[in-house]
């Protein structure tokens, strides 16, 4: 088996063969690349390979937009990675925040290069932001979602940090926005986020658990039940939130009853297993 040295060799040589290359057959090619690879990733039912390899990949993607910062199709490849490494395999608290923060950064980039009244919009109070949003290119859903997304990510690591709580009700005006342009969009994934969105705060703290519930139900319908991370993040987020003990173990146990195979959806519920496990045996002290 290669080692990491070896894969480390590759993913460079990798990317001197891209950047080297160009006009459209390159840009077609790489996209094609990037679009397998996300393929076989989704695909992988064993997550240690994904791990393990996955840096390489990272690092190529780094090279890339460094090569080409204005290609935000790139940024936005770059912090959907970022993103998804950041979320299912890093657990020390701080490295999870340095990736997540660079997911957003890449995001960022990308949206001010597609969107610039939103982009110019997000520090300005709700009002203003909210009338960019309305404005912004309907046809865009992959650069407005990417964005949501990677700040989904960032609040979620950062969920102790108020500054980042504040931001809450502009990424959920933004997540409402995306839905309302193609709610069947990633399978139904601003209705998970807004699951997860309403569901981070007791209704004591102007947190919104009930209709939370109504969006992970939702997505649950959207994903025609085959997303099993949808259980998961409802048991841990909205379940616990109200103590609902009940739920949170009917949700987990559905997802250990579940063959996790499904078209680019493997990974995922494979990883949307070991975590049910994990939170069925925490519950017993959690309830």
């Amino acid at each position: 088996m290669p080692n990491p040295f070896f894969r480390l060799r590759f993913a460079l040589l990798l990317c001197t063969c891209l950047l080297s290359a160009c006009g459209g057959i390159v840009r077609k090619a790489s996209q094609q690349f990037s679009d397998s690879l996300t393929t076989a990733v989704l695909d992988q039912d064993d997550p240690e390979i994904v791990r393990d390899g996955l840096p390489s990949y990272l690092l190529l993607i780094d090279s890339r937009i460094a090569a080409n910062p204005l290609d935000a199709d790139t940024l936005l490849s770059g912090a959907k990675l970022y993103g998804a490494y950041a979320g299912a395999f890093v657990e020390d608290p701080e490295r999870a925040q340095r990736l997540a923060g660079r997911a957003y950064g890449y995001a960022h980039r990308a949206l001010c290069l597609r969107e610039k009244p939103l982009c110019d919009s997000l520090d300005a109070p709700f009002e203003k932001f909210d009338a960019a949003l309305k404005q912004a290119d309907a046809k865009d859903i992959a650069t407005l979602y990417g964005f949501a997304a990677a700040w989904a990510g960032k609040i979620q690591v950062n969920a102790g940090d108020w500054n980042a709580i504040a931001d809450l009700p502009k990424l959920q005006a933004l997540l409402l926005r995306c839905y309302g342009i193609d709610p069947n969009y990633d399978s139904g994934g601003a209705a998970l986020y807004l699951g997860v969105v309403n569901s981070i705060r007791p209704a004591s703290l102007g947190g919104k658990p009930e209709e939370g519930k109504k969006w992970f139900d939702k997505a649950l319908e959207l994903s025609a039940g085959k997303n099993q991370m949808v259980r998961v993040l409802y048991a841990q987020f909205y379940a616990r939130l109200v103590f609902d003990q009940t739920l949170h173990d009917k949700l987990l146990n559905e997802v250990l009853a579940a063959d996790p195979v499904a078209p680019r959806l493997t990974l995922i519920n494979t990883l949307a297993k070991k975590k049910a496990k994990a939170l069925l045996a925490s519950g017993k002290d959690f309830f």
